[in-house]
């Protein structure tokens, strides 16, 4: 590549050879006020002062030369052969392509494969934490390269890297509640968890079927899940009793009643008193009292899991104590994210 500068005073009818970006704090704007391509006019030059230009460079590219905007889309068009139907490709603006979610769902992604293409420092390549739930329209991940040109070997070796986004969807599964505790069966207490598991349920679309209150009695509590399973619930949550006291009779209940016990207690605060068990293909949930009164918890995470229909594993569960501490900062989605956590 070969680069020549020239005064802003005689740019007049220079074409631009890269988007010139604008700052203006006073209105919050960023963006690119020029674009590349854009054919300096006389109205121009005082506007590019102020945007702090008092030269322009003029690129002329090699044979193997790949221009900033060329290289992103290029990896773009890679990602959205790869990612189908779930994601489209914005740009280049600044030199920047984003991916953009066409669907609601759990974003899933290769995360190696993104480490692999940042270790080329030549490329910028950010995304949003993996499996948390996303909107129609965010942007999920956004990607460029550092120079304003790179040689045709670094835009072919990221191709060859890039991954495919998916974005599952949630599934409706049919859900039940079993309330716990002799305070609330006897009436003296009002359940809390109901509504904010409704809030919940509306992320995924799934109906809550049915809600039962137990005693802290084992038989009682193993009855009610057993009625919610006859009654078609595809996952049934237990709240109360998790703990261990001498009245918590949840655990062993849910474990008499299903056939198997995924995990039992998370590396992850709140919620570490959590447990997740089967009867056949129904999902039993043990739910930790910190799931009333914090927003947040080790619930959430097992929730878009299930909801996506993605099955946990102990040995999964057991690596998720780094980021598993929830600063209650509302900077994230995820509860092991290192960021905080935010459903």
């Amino acid at each position: 590549m070969k680069s020549r500068t020239i005064a802003i005073e005689n740019a007049v009818g220079t074409i631009l050879s890269h988007d010139l970006t604008l700052i203006d704090v006073e209105i919050g704007y960023k963006g690119a006020r020029f674009k590349k391509g854009h054919v300096v006019v006389g109205d121009d030059v005082e506007l590019l002062k102020r945007m702090g230009r008092e030269h322009l460079s003029i690129l002329e590219l090699d044979g193997d030369d790949v221009h900033e905007d060329d290289a992103a889309l290029r990896v773009g068009e890679a990602l959205r052969e790869l990612s189908g139907e779930s994601c489209s490709v914005a740009g280049p603006s600044e030199g920047k392509c984003s991916l953009i979610a066409e669907a609601a769902g759990l974003l899933l992604f290769d995360e190696e494969s993104v480490h692999q293409i940042n270790v080329d420092e030549n490329w910028v390549f950010s995304t949003l934490a993996n499996k948390i739930p996303v909107f129609r329209g965010e942007t999920v991940a956004a990607w460029r390269v550092a120079p304003l040109v790179v040689k045709e070997n670094v835009v072919r070796r990221a191709q060859r890297l890039v991954r495919p986004f998916e974005l599952r969807p949630f599934l409706p599964l049919r859900t039940a509640l079993v309330t716990t505790g002799r305070e609330i069966w006897e009436g003296k207490v009002k359940d809390a968890f109901l509504g904010k598991l409704e809030k919940k349920l509306a992320l995924y679309g799934a109906p809550l079927i049915g809600h039962q209150i137990a005693p802290d009695d084992g038989e009682a509590i193993r009855g009610c899940i057993e009625a919610a399973v006859t009654q078609g619930a595809e996952v049934v949550f237990c709240t109360g009793g998790m703990s261990v006291d001498a009245d918590d009779r949840t655990p062993a209940a849910i474990r008499d009643a299903a056939s198997e016990v995924v995990f039992r207690w998370t590396p992850v605060l709140p919620g570490s008193n959590f447990m997740l068990a089967k009867k056949g293909p129904v999902v039993l949930l043990g739910v930790p009292a910190c799931a009333v009164h914090s927003e947040i918890t080790v619930l959430d995470t097992v929730m878009h899991r299930i909801y996506a229909g993605l099955p946990l594993t102990n040995a999964e569960v057991r690596r998720w104590g780094v980021g598993g501490l929830c600063r209650g900062c509302g900077t994230c989605n995820y509860p092991t994210c290192s960021f905080g956590s935010r459903p």
